[in-house]
């Protein structure tokens, strides 16, 4: 075999212990009966300490010098070899306990979060959320040293490749010039505009859920790829070809769960869209959380709140609600999903 071939074996395998790995967290987001949480945490944690030994092979180096100097690989394989080197470089600053001690603080600050949420109960999350922070602190500390980054910024680099606080900072910078005074002209303009009314629930779950899959279907979600279900928190994951779904379900609020499932049917186009012929190998995988988001909210904020996608979901909402009067007229339903309204300082996250 050639060191190339070693390398794309290699790290195939990994992506498949990678895929377990991912089909046991939306489990655990989804199904796990509650008292499975102690037992589960310990197997994600080693299968994850097992995935980095993988991605850190001491034979990888290696192979990566040698598939370097080979002169029959294509784009493909030279940009594969690339984002190897990436992964792995960014893999070897961690030591395995430390991969460890991260994915069993995760798993318990999870189910504690599950529990605060319900009871708003800040105080009891605030010492688990203080580990996972601790422990953080430490791997960008690693990574940081080994990339010769801010601790900040390695960080970063796992969620957006290349990304920098510098950047950020201007972008936010431009936006806090522009967003204030944009914002007030769309609230004059919408003022003078007729206020819609929001249809009068109670909604169904089961309508509601039903309404979701027609609107998945129509967005050309693939079923036979993935699902759709319920969790505390709207999220995408699971595995390469079984890109799973969840939402929330408010039967006084008909928009919340409908546009959880179109911002992460919007996640699932993009990871049902990834090369199959890479599908597994790094160079194949999701560029980023930047373009993961661009993609939901392309989906969500652009193409489902327009003009004509109202215009062809307004029919369907009313049948599947029995809708009438005012309320579920198609340009009322537009303006209500597209209505502006500015942050009330009891709505902003605290500090």
């Amino acid at each position: 075999m050639t060191a190339y071939s070693n390398l794309s074996t290699h790290f195939g395998r990994a992506a498949a212990l990678g895929n377990a790995v991912g089909i046991l967290q939306w489990d655990s987001d989804v199904m796990m009966p509650k008292g499975a949480a102690g037992s589960r945490a310990e197997s994600m944690a080693l299968l994850r300490v097992m995935h980095h030994g993988m991605i850190t092979d001491e034979r990888i180096g290696d192979w990566l010098a040698d598939a370097d100097a080979d002169d029959g690989l294509g784009a493909w394989e030279r940009a594969n070899l690339r984002e190897i080197r990436r992964v792995w470089t960014v893999e070897t600053a961690l030591p395995s306990d430390l991969v460890e001690a991260s994915s069993k603080a995760i798993s318990a600050c999870e189910m504690r979060w599950r529990q605060a949420r319900a009871e708003a109960d800040f105080a009891g999350l605030l010492p688990y959320l203080a580990q996972v922070l601790t422990i953080q602190r430490e791997i960008g500390a690693a990574k940081g040293e080994k990339l010769g980054l801010s601790a900040y910024d390695a960080l970063l680099n796992d969620y957006e490749p290349s990304g920098r606080s510098a950047k950020i900072d201007a972008l936010f910078d431009d936006l806090a010039d522009f967003l204030p005074g944009f914002t007030q002209g769309v609230l004059a303009v919408q003022a003078k505009r007729p206020q819609a009314a929001d249809p009068e629930g109670p909604f169904a779950i089961e309508k509601q859920r039903a309404l979701g899959l027609r609107m998945m279907a129509a967005l050309g979600y693939d079923f036979e790829r993935g699902r759709l279900d319920v969790s505390t928190h709207p999220f995408c994951g699971g595995a390469d070809n079984d890109v799973r779904i969840t939402t929330r379900y408010d039967e006084a609020d008909l928009a919340k769960a409908l546009m959880g499932v179109l911002h992460e049917t919007g996640h699932a186009l993009y990871e049902q869209g990834r090369p199959q012929g890479y599908l597994n190998q790094p160079v194949g995988q999701a560029r980023g959380m930047s373009l993961h988001e661009s993609q939901s909210l392309l989906v969500e904020m652009q193409a489902c709140r327009s003009q004509e996608f109202i215009a062809f979901a307004a029919p369907l909402m009313r049948e599947t609600f029995c809708g009438s009067g005012p309320a579920w007229e198609t340009d009322a339903l537009w303006r209500r999903y597209t209505k502006v309204e500015p942050a009330s300082s009891a709505s902003m996250p605290t500090r």
